[in-house]
């Protein structure tokens, strides 16, 4: 284990932060510090995480404030900045010039930023690079039925609908609020871009279409570009499953690594020409339509199930370590092409409600030769820690009633 002289510091409190702080631990055996706004269970009781609530850190005046007060009373440390959530990251990326000089935020360029953070702006640069994505109509106000037919939309229900900006959209809360919505008809879908634009949303809506297949046509793909815009690492998984509470709906809850060299080498040259720093994560559907895999977005962080790379053996926090704190050279790019099973949820959950059956078998074998990872099942963390040891226990259980509540096997 290296001797580093670094503190990580991480803005947000759940799993994304939880699993970042055990890369850290696992790495360097060093302990991170989080600020968040509230507490929620992923970090609460660790050992490895310290965390601190701030009410209004997500604004920029505070979360500057509030890492240069750390930084300062650190200054003997190397702060390692990291966001945990998309307004997180979006954040750092407007203030990390304003940070100590013992700070380092690896992060793009606002104005780079505000093109790929819009789905609408981000679907544009796909056609420019031919990375295929579902047809998609843009809506920018409440429209009615008519101006929402099959023959408006150019593609058939039922329909996929989501904002373009998920960092706005989350900031205009209102009931029955969901990541992602499902139309069956024209009025099912003016319905809900009037429930949405009511609350105040100022962006685009997007209306896309659904690509057939359940959780496990689904990939993910998350790359690590060095300070110099060149891709070091990429790691995809086969989505098995994920969660299906209405707020989390679409994140991931169980994956295995698999290898596609010109899937990774189509996002590898894209990531590279526009010049792109950092991690990146790509949310992806396999198409049995034409055989195509198709991009939905681009999150400009790791992603919230980042364990599944440093489970496989490719630790996320001894990239950014060595290419920002050391300033070593990661070498020539990798792309993954192990088999690692990573999940969230208990084995039992995935067994069950996961409908591909190869999926299941492969996850099986996996499992068996220790093939496996849990992002919250990390005995340092655990052991003789009984307040943390329970709340993974509970948390754990308490998939059997959500899948049941909210998935139909």
């Amino acid at each position: 284990m290296a001797n580093v002289n670094l503190i990580p510091v991480l803005i947000g409190a759940d799993m994304n932060c939880y699993s970042m702080a055990r890369a850290f631990h696992e790495a360097y055996g060093v302990e991170s510090y989080a600020f968040g706004r509230w507490a929620m269970g992923d970090t609460m009781y660790s050992r490895i995480v310290h965390c601190t609530y701030i009410e209004n850190i997500d604004t920029p005046s505070v979360l500057v404030d509030t890492v240069t007060r750390f930084a300062e009373s650190h200054a003997d440390k190397t702060c390692l900045v990291l966001g945990c959530t998309d307004d997180y990251a979006s954040l750092l990326m407007e203030i990390q010039n304003d940070l100590p000089k013992n700070c380092i935020a690896p992060y793009i360029s606002p104005a780079l930023r505000d093109t790929l953070v819009s789905k609408a702006d981000f679907y544009a640069l796909c056609d420019q690079y031919d990375i295929p994505y579902p047809r998609t109509f843009c809506a920018e106000s409440a429209l009615d039925a008519a101006a929402l037919s099959e023959e408006a939309l150019g593609f058939a229900y039922p329909v996929i609908v989501k904002p373009s900006s998920s960092i706005l959209y989350w900031k205009y809360p209102f009931d029955g609020m969901k990541k992602v919505y499902t139309a069956s008809t024209p009025q099912e879908a003016a319905d809900i871009l009037a429930k949405i634009y009511a609350s105040g949303y100022p962006d685009k809506i997007i209306l896309q279409d659904m690509i057939p297949g359940d959780d496990s046509y689904m990939r993910v793909l998350t790359a690590y570009c060095d300070k110099n815009g060149k891709v070091k690492r990429m790691c995809l998984g086969h989505v098995g499953l994920e969660e299906h509470t209405p707020k989390a709906l679409g994140n991931h809850a169980a994956i295995i690594t698999e290898f596609n060299e010109p899937l990774m080498l189509c996002l590898k040259n894209f990531l590279e020409t526009i010049g792109y720093t950092g991690f990146a994560n790509f949310d992806i559907k396999f198409d049995t339509r034409d055989g195509s895999y198709r991009v939905f977005e681009i999150n400009l962080r790791q992603g919230r199930s980042n364990y599944y790379v440093t489970g496989a053996g490719m630790n996320l926090a001894e990239l950014v370590v060595k290419d920002r704190v050391l300033g070593e050279d990661l070498g020539e790019c990798q792309l993954y092409r192990g088999e690692h099973f990573w999940h969230s949820v208990p084995r039992g959950v995935v067994y069950r409600y996961v409908r591909n059956p190869e999926f299941v078998q492969k996850a099986r074998r996996l499992a068996a030769e220790g093939k496996e990872s849990c992002t919250f099942r990390y005995t340092p963390d655990l052991r003789f820690n009984w307040k943390r040891m329970a709340y993974y226990l509970v948390h754990m259980q308490r998939y059997y009633k959500k899948f049941k509540t909210y998935y139909s096997k």
